[in-house]
């Protein structure tokens, strides 16, 4: 079997589509359709049904999927270790980040990486945790910055934690407490993070916690909007304590979150089973010596499964 039409396959399954799929692999749609019609004949079993609007896996599919993520995985890790071998004189990271607080997190992490390995390429895709981990286990990237706690298939490095705080109106009934639980706001619409993103799971999960469904007046990508939205009375935003403090809104108000198991904690994580390459392996130390050299009181904290 042929690694091209397998990796067209499962993009296009991945990604829900032959146009996303050609786009993610700066191919084209035609391509992408006659490497998974390769891959199909190979086979001697259709893979999609292609009646709707979106290709859908049949049983078939949903099988080559599963197995072609591993078996693409372990060929970015064979490569990767044959590399090694060669001495490689440069490479590639292969970096995914999560949307929501990275630029404060890592945008120095950045400029020492550049620093000490000029010669080193950094591919770079923003995406929510829970894509970010897709991305993962399909060996589209080496490394995410993504929210704990993750799947138990990756290996974990903290980087930061913060603590999460509420954004009212300026006058809401409640802004102006000192401290919030999310029972307390149980009456108050809420305006989240997109449901791929790991902060709209944790509200959710505290909310049950206390006996409750939230009422989720709008998602959204951008925590500016969100604060906007809530500016406008449409709500409450929850935002890591680092996020409210750099996005400013005359009328809104944050407030810190009394509430157990609720804390932003972003790290760095892997797959268990991956052979990382040098690069890959540069960006770790550096995330370790900068985390160490911090007055994080967790900054002598090792990794973490």
């Amino acid at each position: 079997m042929e690694f091209r039409p397998l990796r067209a396959f499962v993009e296009v399954a991945r990604l829900g589509g032959f146009s996303a799929a050609a786009k993610a692999v700066f191919s084209t749609q035609s391509t992408m359709s006659k490497a998974v019609k390769q891959l199909e004949e190979e086979l001697g079993i259709p893979l999609l049904n292609r009646t709707g609007h979106r290709p859908v896996l049949t049983a078939a599919g949903e099988v080559v999927y599963r197995r072609g993520i591993k078996l693409l995985a372990d060929r970015e890790d064979l490569i990767a270790e044959l590399d090694d071998i060669r001495g490689m004189k440069r490479g590639v990271l292969r970096l995914g980040l999560a949307s929501v607080g990275s630029g404060t997190v890592f945008a120095q992490l950045f400029a020492l990486y550049r620093q000490r390995y000029p010669g080193i390429e950094i591919q770079l895709v923003e995406q929510g945790s829970a894509q970010l981990e897709t991305s993962l286990r399909a060996g589209a990237i080496d490394l995410a910055g993504a929210l704990l706690p993750s799947s138990s298939d990756f290996d974990a490095e903290v980087v930061r934690r913060e603590a999460v705080v509420a954004i009212l109106p300026e006058r809401h009934p409640l802004s102006t407490r000192s401290s919030l639980s999310f029972a307390d706001l149980k009456d108050t619409p809420f305006i989240l993070f997109d449901s791929d993103f790991a902060m709209h799971k944790m509200v959710i999960e505290a909310c049950r916690r206390s006996a409750f469904e939230p009422t989720i007046a709008a998602c959204s990508s951008q925590a500016d909007f969100m604060v906007d939205l809530v500016g406008a009375g449409l709500g409450a935003a929850f935002l890591p304590l680092m996020v409210a403090q750099r996005t400013e809104h005359s009328a809104v108000r944050s407030i810190p979150l009394n509430e157990p198991n609720c804390e932003w904690v972003m790290a760095m994580i892997w797959r268990r089973d991956a052979h990382l390459m040098p690069a890959a392996r540069a960006w770790l130390d550096l995330v370790r010596d900068c985390r160490a050299g911090a007055s994080d009181p967790d900054a002598s904290s090792g990794a973490q499964g």
